[in-house]
């Protein structure tokens, strides 16, 4: 279970126990939400829960604890922000496209929405 996560890890053994999420959630006294988060390496249990998480899957301490304790890659907020400034224009640009088509927008609104987009645009480049 070395080259294992936590979650990974708690995953198997709970699995291997017969329990399911609630169960396990159970004895321990947290939510089947708690536990899920465990399972899928988004958070880890409280220290303070360990060992009698191990008493509960009935392994030892440095069982669970051996496992890569990494957590999933939260979205960056600089990657984030760099999306939404690409996606606007995207979006301003074919509002306006369909719009135009249906003959629902006047030149204005038209100029003002590609305009909102060229602008994310230059925002992205100086941010680079």
């Amino acid at each position: 279970m070395a080259n294992k996560t936590m979650g990974e890890t708690i995953c198997e053994l709970r699995k291997k126990a017969g329990m399911t999420q609630s169960v396990l959630a159970e004895k321990l006294n947290v939510t089947d939400k708690a536990v899920s988060k465990w399972e899928r390496d988004l958070s880890c249990p409280d220290i303070n829960s360990i060992p009698h998480l191990a008493e509960v899957l009935n392994v030892s301490i440095s069982e669970i604890m051996q496992a890569k304790t990494e957590t999933k890659k939260e979205t960056n907020f600089n990657e984030m922000v760099s999306l939404v400034l690409k996606a606007i224009p995207l979006a301003m640009g074919v509002a306006t496209l369909v719009t135009s088509i249906l003959k629902q927008i006047d030149s204005y609104s038209a100029f003002a929405m590609l305009g909102v987009g060229m602008i994310c645009l230059g925002i992205n480049s100086f941010r680079d």
